[in-house]
């Protein structure tokens, strides 16, 4: 089975990891200075309390790596389910309505909602020790791109930009009084700048009716052109975000063929070169990627200075989309968090329903982001 291949894998990445033979596994991360070094700690305190990743493969264990994904037939004529831990919440709360309600009004479309996010309600209600999160979808709901894992529709001419956008997205964001918006578009190889110059507004202008608010750009690859990509570094954003989506061994099946994973991480590369203070991307799991393949993509993904990481469980939109090929469990997902906190990622979110601007502005990020630029006051003053 599936999940049976899948321990065995782990079990031998285990086994290399422990007696400290892989050279992919112990290179240290250019991008953190101290990438080996923790992930030998890592691998060394986890065999003192017997949790390494070979505790996945044993037989009888409690906590298994993943479960096989159910067929089609399974799913509609035997009524296989899939796990528990993928229930959802139903999104409620004053807020939630709130920012509803304004989106109705302003003609505005959110990828929480077009997604289905299952984290929509807990994200847009902030409440107490949590920050209030929308993240807004920009330049139109039509994509020029087709990837294999994403319910959005496409076509090669989408709806001309809306050019009064920038300014309704910032009256809206204002408004509702959110302490961190992301900003996010789909890909518009239509346009000559592709729409970096709309993505840099959209930015400037939030800024500007609302300089204390933080703001993540989630963008395209735009081809990987860097003039484009440093427009909209040099905006004003506070983190720059682009999604590698999976390992780089997948990239061909699971992303649309203009994308890849070389030139996802020149953008990443180039966004913390133009300026960026904090780089961010997003991985799926349960597309059939290898354990192996997963730490090499974080290893690359620190050597290009990449900051922040996200893990969360690949679901499939419609029968039309690639299949699942497993589910991983919760545990396994408490692992990758451990392994990428120890390369010297800045900040991981990992679990089955984490999407990859699930709690963006969770307090820890806030308050990083707001550190950083009290040390850059700090610095300014004293050169002054």
């Amino acid at each position: 089975s599936m999940a049976l291949r899948r321990g065995l894998a782990i079990a031998r990445f285990a086994s290399s990891a422990a007696a400290g033979v892989s050279g992919e596994v112990a290179k240290p991360s250019s991008g953190g200075g101290r990438g080996g070094e923790a992930l030998a700690a890592l691998r060394e305190r986890l065999a003192k309390d017997g949790l390494d990743f070979g505790a996945f493969a044993r037989a009888g264990s409690d906590e298994v790596y993943s479960v096989t994904a159910p067929t089609p037939r399974q799913s509609s004529v035997d009524k296989v389910r899939k796990p528990d831990w993928l229930k959802k919440v139903v999104p409620s709360g004053d807020n939630y309505i709130a920012i509803k309600r304004k989106l109705r009004e302003l003609k505005l479309s959110t990828v929480c909602e077009e997604a289905k996010c299952p984290n929509l309600g807990e994200c847009w209600g902030g409440g107490e020790g949590k920050t209030a999160t929308a993240t807004i979808m920009i330049m139109g709901d039509t994509c020029t791109r087709g990837c294999r894992f994403c319910a959005v529709k496409t076509s090669r001419a989408p709806p001309p930009l809306d050019l009064d956008e920038p300014r309704k997205v910032a009256e809206a964001v204002a408004e509702w009084g959110l302490d961190y918006v992301v900003l996010t578009s789909v890909d518009r190889d239509d346009i000559p700048d592709q729409g970096s110059g709309h993505f840099a507004e959209t930015v400037e202008e939030l800024k500007r009716r609302a300089p204390g608010i933080l703001v993540e750009a989630l963008t395209p690859d735009f081809r990987g052109e860097v003039d484009l990509v440093r427009r909209v570094a040099q905006s004003g954003l506070d983190v720059y975000a682009h999604n590698v989506e999976t390992v780089e061994a997948l990239q061909g099946v699971v992303r649309d063929r203009r994308a890849g994973w070389k030139q996802s991480l020149s953008v990443l590369a180039e966004a913390k070169k133009a300026g960026a203070r904090v780089t961010k991307t997003s991985i799926m799991l349960g597309l059939g990627e290898q354990p192996e393949q997963i730490h090499d993509a974080l290893r690359q993904l620190r050597d290009t200075g990449v900051d922040v990481v996200t893990f969360g469980q690949y679901a499939r939109p419609t029968k039309r989309h690639m299949p699942v090929a497993e589910y991983v469990t919760p545990a396994a997902f408490a692992e990758w968090q451990k392994v990428a906190e120890a390369m010297g990622f800045r900040y991981v979110a990992s679990g089955p329903l984490v999407r990859s601007s699930y709690r963006a502005g969770e307090f820890y990020l806030k308050s990083m982001l707001e550190e950083d630029k009290r040390r850059e006051a700090a610095a300014a003053a004293a050169a002054a």
